[in-house]
């Protein structure tokens, strides 16, 4: 099967799981280039400004019809299918993703970390456990699988907070900011209280190392010819962390990312080291 509509989508939405996901066998690559074609696509239009709602509803629906009758003739939903039936995927993960996602058509604020949780499960988790099927790990690795997508996403949420806001979307818990005595998530209002700020995001990234530490209590299960790249994505979220703590104002003035450069650089690191 011809990826390369895939493919690009998947090299312009994530230059880290892109650039790690090019050191897996080629028809894993494929097959992750599938799925993530599948998620960012239905990701694209709920996160458009101005927000393309009818288009994502369109998008669900023709998945629900080529789920049950057939070939849709989107080669994205077509392609994904295939994969979900070869790898066994639970359909129920693909509704937990469409609901997380439509949830981002009119939900705003996450008020408590439970929220917050029941959004990533649906759009981070999921993903986990379909990658873990892609790479046939034992039912054993799903629970870290999950752990793996929620950290992952957490720093997302964390890295984004400028993005979001112009959003107008809040995904960290809104009842902890008051412990810190913030109103809010804007640029004024963090520039302002830079100290009760960067604590809030202290406790943020301990959420997201413990989660992270959940996740990797599962790498033993990964074959080290997938855990290279699956480890070198988890390092550079690692990295994306650390350096935001050094300074976490700059969230609002750069989105933190690693470059090109510094993902070969850890592939080749993880090739040497990893077991």
């Amino acid at each position: 099967m011809d990826v390369s509509r895939q493919r690009a989508i998947f090299r312009a939405g994530s230059r880290t799981y892109f650039y790690s996901a090019l050191f897996f066998p080629a028809p894993v690559r494929a097959d992750v280039s599938i799925l993530y074609a599948f998620v960012r696509q239905a990701d694209n239009y709920v996160d458009s400004l101005p927000q393309d709602k009818d288009g994502f509803n369109a998008f669900a629906e023709r998945y629900a019809r080529a789920l049950a009758a057939g070939p849709s003739g989107d080669l994205v939903i077509d392609s994904f299918i295939d994969l979900l039936r070869r790898k066994r995927f639970d359909p129920q993960w693909v509704e937990s993703f469409l609901y997380s996602m439509e949830l981002d058509t009119h939900k705003q604020e996450y008020r408590t970390i439970g929220e917050t949780e029941e959004y990533i499960y649906g759009s981070a988790e999921v993903v986990g456990l379909m990658m873990a099927r892609i790479l046939n790990l034992p039912e054993a690795a799903l629970e870290p699988a999950r752990y793996l997508g929620k950290a992952m996403q957490y720093v997302n949420f964390i890295r984004d907070i400028n993005e979001d806001q112009k959003l107008g979307r809040t995904y960290l818990p809104g009842a902890e900011l008051a412990q810190f005595g913030l109103n809010s998530l804007r640029p004024a209002e963090a520039e302002s209280k830079a100290e009760q700020f960067r604590r809030f995001i202290e406790l943020q990234l301990t959420r997201y190392r413990q989660w992270q530490a959940r996740a990797e209590e599962g790498y033993h299960f990964i074959p080290r010819r997938y855990l290279i790249p699956v480890k070198t994505a988890a390092d550079m979220y690692r990295w994306t962390a650390a350096e935001i703590e050094r300074e976490p104002l700059q969230v609002y003035r750069r989105v933190v990312k690693p470059s090109r450069a510094r993902i070969v650089a850890r592939v080749l690191y993880n090739l040497v080291t990893a077991r």
